[in-house]
């Protein structure tokens, strides 16, 4: 027989490769890698390669011989798990497509599509996006009929986050109910009903949501059988952000690992700041109790902040008293001493964050991308991007909404302007559907029969009886209202006064039927009512918000080079990300901790655990901002206290404090 011809195959494939772990990794680092089997908490501290120890376990794991298939790796986003992924790939020179590796969410699905026809689910089920479930859910309510839409109940969007918190945190619907929507407690079997209705419309539609993905698979993994045949799977688990898991998550992971009993979390107790969310502080705190034969590490060493910016991080995190007690070293040359501004009021605040940042960007040669203002409510930021607009500094608000694009402060202003213009039909619009019982083609009829709604007598044509007549039943009620709310509205020459009685004639109550959030819009515009009391009239300062979101929405023109901007986030939305220098603003008590936080001392260890997540944010700069007075025009001028989590750490503060000294503008040179 001939001998085989030779092809020559130019594969783009990476070869394997070995990996010096010694000389990659520091000693504690080293340590986590390269634990065996069992259990195993790696306590990974702000900047201290968190991600880097992670990528290299399991790159050990697969070089060892561990096919990739047998690991489990869950993230909180399916981004975090394929750049995770992808650095695993390069590292090793190994194609690692076939782990499992993504959010709950995606395992969830990924085992299910295997085996859940066992728990009874079609092999050709789909998947609800968030937007399609609130849709059904909707559907479902309305089958109730008139007489649940002749009271208050809660609309779809929070029904789902009641069902949805209910499930993650598996905790009873009432309990639920009592700890987020306290108001609807009356309303519970109403809501469990619908809630049983909406799962039953799902199946029967063979559709899952996002929820539902975890509740089966949960649900198979109690199985014995199915159990072991899923967890004989994995020979490893690794789970990333161990802190952020909710009950559901945590017995899921449990179960993945409950065949090999290789199970290695990874996270931080400093910084579990997602209990609003559902996260399950226990998961993590109690991780030794579970397993009495874990193993515990510790990453200690940070790479991130200067000695200063530690110092006042470690000896504030201390105070908390449950927690695994741990002390980041630095890595980087000392530094700045954090700065700590008592400021006259929330507008010289914002004069001193702007004016800082153009010293920053301009003297200093920071660019404008590494400079972050933190704050602990996005109410807070008002004042500051009014000032920020005002010197066309450029900024962007950190996956959220600028304070004034977000739908309830767009709701308030769409009455306000209504006041102001009566033919303004955009804001008729808006307003009008915020109202039970007047939907798209009502508000179409009112507007067309109503051609003159702009003239004097417009607000009373809403309670015309010919008018009413004319209209479905279902929306009489809320029309004639609306009427004499806006009348109302324009007897009124106080702009903070119209925002109060909004809130007090209908807006409150439509925020605690409608938002999850609730309580933090409501504080939202709570702020707004505050701002505008510096304003004569309505039409100032309708003019100067809409000045603002004009700046603010100016984008780069044709040829342009994009913008750099700083960046304005809540320290919910800053974790995980760091910056040069870094404002905190109104760290004053009644604004940070929040009041909701006084409760109970596990809410206040967390809303330190937020302080501290904030402060570790900081690389080289670090500024503590706080107004000393509040001024209200509604009373007397109101004295703020300095942040406890700042005013504990005397006598020895590991700060410094500056005096502000204001130069009148015809006296600078």
């Amino acid at each position: 027989m001939p001998s085989p011809k030779p092809y020559r195959l130019r594969s783009s494939r990476p070869k394997p490769r070995g990996i010096n772990f010694v000389e990659s990794l520091n000693a504690e680092q080293l340590a986590a890698v390269q634990h065996e089997k069992g259990y195993a908490l790696i306590l990974a501290g702000a900047g201290t390669g968190k991600t880097r120890t992670l990528t290299y376990r399991a790159a050990r794991l697969v070089q060892e011989g561990v096919a990739p298939d047998r690991i489990l790796l869950c993230t909180f986003t399916n981004k975090a798990a394929r750049e995770m992924v992808d650095r695993l790939e390069s590292l090793i020179g190994t194609e690692m497509g076939r782990m499992w590796a993504g959010t709950f969410h995606h395992i969830a699905n990924k085992g299910l599509r295997r085996h859940g026809t066992h728990v009874g689910l079609p092999e050709n089920y789909g998947i609800l996006d968030r937007e399609d479930a609130r849709e059904v859910l909707s559907l479902c309510i309305a089958d109730e009929g008139k007489a649940l839409r002749q009271r208050r109940f809660p609309k779809a969007g929070l029904l789902q986050h009641l069902g949805s918190m209910a499930t993650n945190c598996q905790k009873s619907l009432a309990d639920t109910v009592r700890i987020h929507a306290p108001k609807f407690l009356d309303n519970v079997d109403d809501i469990e009903r619908i809630l049983q209705r909406f799962a039953e419309k799902k199946l029967r539609l063979a559709m899952l949501d996002y929820d539902d993905l975890l509740v089966f698979f949960h649900r198979l993994l109690q199985v014995p059988e199915h159990a072991e045949t899923v967890s004989q799977q994995f020979l490893h688990v690794l789970v990333d952000e161990y802190q952020d898991t909710n009950r559901l998550q945590g017995e899921i992971v449990e179960c993945c690992a409950q065949v090999h009993g290789n199970l290695t979390v990874v996270g931080d107790d400093a910084q579990s700041i997602y209990a609003f969310r559902g996260a399950h502080f226990k998961n993590i705190i109690d991780f030794p109790k579970r397993f009495p034969d874990a193993k515990v590490f510790k990453l200690e060493t940070n790479y991130r902040s200067t000695p200063e910016i530690l110092r006042l991080a470690n000896l504030s995190i201390r105070n908390n008293v449950r927690q695994f007690p741990k002390s980041l070293r630095p890595v980087r040359n000392p530094g700045m001493v954090p700065a700590l501004l008592p400021l006259h009021d929330i507008d010289q605040e914002a004069e001193f964050v702007a004016q800082r940042v153009l010293e920053l960007s301009q003297e200093e040669e920071v660019p404008l991308e590494k400079i972050a203002v933190i704050y602990r409510a996005h109410a807070h930021s008002l004042q500051l991007q009014i000032e920020l607009s005002r010197r066309n500094i450029p900024y962007r608000i950190h996956s959220g909404l600028r304070f004034f694009e977000q739908a309830h402060i767009k709701d308030i202003l769409g009455y306000l302007r209504l006041v102001q213009n009566r033919g303004d039909a955009i804001a008729w619009r808006r307003v009008l559907k915020l109202w039970p019982g007047v939907g798209k083609r009502t508000s179409d009829k009112i507007l067309q029969i109503t051609d003159n709604i702009g003239a004097p007598g417009g607000a009373h044509s809403l309670r015309d009886p010919e008018l009413l007549a004319s209209m479905p039943a279902t929306a009489r009620p809320s029309l004639k209202s609306l009427g004499e709310l806006v009348e109302k509205l324009s007897s009124d020459s106080d702009v903070a006064a119209k925002i109060s009685a909004i809130l007090d004639a209908h807006y409150r109550s439509f925020a605690e039927e409608t938002f999850a959030n609730a309580p933090a819009r409501l504080e939202d515009l709570e702020q707004l009512a505050d701002f505008a009391e510096r304003y004569d009239d309505l039409e100032t300062f309708l003019s100067e918000l809409a000045l603002v979101a004009g700046v603010a929405a100016e984008g780069v023109g044709p040829g342009e080079a994009p913008e750099e901007k700083m960046t304005l986030t809540t320290i919910h939305q800053a974790k995980g990300r760091e910056w040069h220098t870094v404002f905190m603003i109104n760290l004053a008590e009644g604004s940070f901790p929040q009041p909701m936080a006084l409760r109970h001392e596990s809410e206040l260890e967390e809303e330190r655990r937020l302080f501290y997540v904030a402060l570790t944010r900081a690389q080289e700069q670090l500024y503590l901002c706080y107004p000393r007075f509040a001024e209200n025009n509604r009373g007397p001028r109101r004295l703020l206290r300095l942040t406890r989590f700042l005013a504990e750490l005397a006598p020895n503060p590991p700060y410094e404090r500056w005096q502000i000294e204001e130069v009148p503008e015809d006296a600078q040179s």
